[in-house]
């Protein structure tokens, strides 16, 4: 099969694979809005649900024609343009809305001449004519931007850039005569390797979920300056464009989604109103409402003593009134006075404390002058109120008895005329179930 024959047998397969795609598209269409008066399909997908739930893999088939020029301009080796075949199959992987990367293998003919040009320097434009075989395999990224469509909740229309690198084989042939018998630019007619950059744009039609029509134009940088088969000479580097259409086909679940027209924002839309979603908004509501009552249930302090009234248990004190945690009115005994002070008077503490208080001195003093001087062995007995365990209770009374003997001791009685017991919360004096009982029952107290 000569060249020709193989350039009309691609076209026609292309046209005709077009034409089967677009009719599938319009039956998939219609029987869509037939089922549904909807602009959506349904789906599960969440906005941030990850990748697995979407189809991300397509596969394109395009045909196109070639070009020696650039619509970006440039340098040219020749001035005329034949326009020749090109095609080729690309591989893409969407790792994002707006992003995927792209594996894209191409093959054709690219063609030039000098022939017919008045007033071409003959120095410059030492060929008249032109024609490179080629094949390139190249990897690259393409980059989405329509994947957000405020006019339609599916996207239908995808502009998108296409850049990457790869690897050229071409075959240049050239004459010096116009019409003349192409020669092969290399001694073994033998295929010529380079790097070869693709830099392109183009726009994507949706046909259905599953197909996309695609019209693109990319322009080839090489990394030589003989794809021509002219060498001008450095700088200079040669290229090449690739025109196209191709169908492009997303392959996987049908019950997934194709990322590719999936649109963000109607999808964050759909989600935000899904009705168990609503459900667990107001839910929430509910709960946040019952925490909201309870805290001001806590906060509420009828009688402003600083106790809420859930933890008061003594409700309506006076204002003004020293309350403890339970909301209860503290009573200080009264101080003894240096005056009224008499030896072996009983010795009070502060609640859960053995520390000595200052007004207990008066008292102290007076029973270390009278053991001083008599002689006398006493016994100093501790005792404490009826909160909290009775082992703390008892030892915390014996460290009570404990106080008052260093007291006496640090004042000159012999240690040896004190004996020291502790009775814990046995034994009271008054009664432990109102405060002012608890109060005369924290103490120390003396026998003979």
């Amino acid at each position: 099969m000569n060249y020709s024959t193989l350039k009309k047998t691609v076209a026609l397969s292309f046209a005709s694979l077009m034409a089967v795609s677009v009719a599938f598209a319009q039956t998939d269409s219609t029987s869509t809005d037939s089922a549904s008066t909807t602009s959506t399909e349904p789906t599960t997908a969440k906005v941030f649900g990850g990748l697995g739930q979407y189809r991300k893999f397509s596969i394109g088939i395009n045909g196109g024609v070639t070009s020696p020029f650039s619509a970006l301009g440039g340098t040219n080796d020749y001035l005329k343009s034949d326009l020749n075949l090109g095609y080729g199959i690309s591989f893409r992987q969407q790792l994002s809305h707006s992003f995927g990367l792209i594996l894209d293998i191409h093959g054709g003919k690219v063609g030039g001449n000098n022939n017919d040009i008045e007033n071409a320097d003959p120095a410059t434009y030492t060929q008249k004519e032109f024609e490179t075989r080629f094949w390139s395999a190249t990897l690259g990224g393409q980059w989405n931007f329509g994947s957000i469509d405020f006019a339609h909740r599916k996207n239908s229309v995808n502009f998108f850039l296409n850049a990457g690198a790869g690897l050229a084989m071409y075959k240049p042939q050239t004459t010096a005569t116009a019409g003349g018998e192409l020669q092969p630019y290399t001694s073994d007619d033998s295929y010529i390797k380079e790097l070869v950059i693709p830099v392109g744009a183009g726009v994507k039609f949706r046909l259905s979920d599953v197909t996309a029509l695609n019209l693109g134009y990319t322009v080839n940088f090489v990394d030589g300056d003989n794809f021509d088969g002219y060498k001008r000479g450095y700088p200079t580097r040669d290229k090449y464009s690739y025109g196209y259409a191709g169908l492009e086909f997303t392959l996987g679940s049908k019950s997934k989604p194709n990322l590719d027209w999936v649109n963000p924002v109607a999808m964050m839309y759909d989600e935000l109103y899904d009705e168990t979603l609503r459900q667990e908004v107001e839910a929430l509501k509910g709960r946040v409402s019952s925490v909201e009552t309870a805290v001001s249930d806590l906060k509420k302090d009828s009688d402003g003593d600083g106790v809420s009234d859930q933890f008061d248990k003594c409700p309506n004190t006076p204002a003004g009134t020293v309350v403890d945690g339970a909301g209860c009115a503290i009573v200080f005994p009264k101080a003894d006075s240096t005056d009224t002070a008499t030896a072996y008077s009983n010795i009070q503490f502060e609640f859960d404390s053995s520390v000595l208080r200052t007004s207990a001195y008066p008292a102290l003093d007076a029973t270390s002058s009278d053991l001083r001087s008599s002689g006398a062995v006493v016994t100093v007995k501790g005792y404490a109120s009826s909160e909290g365990t009775a082992a703390h209770n008892m030892q915390l009374s014996k460290d009570r008895a404990n106080s008052v003997k260093t007291y006496l001791v640090n004042s000159g009685v012999e240690a040896k005329k004190l004996k020291v017991k502790g009775y814990g919360e046995t034994n009271p004096v008054a009664d432990n179930s109102t405060e002012e009982g608890r109060v005369l029952n924290r103490r120390v107290e003396f026998s003979k």
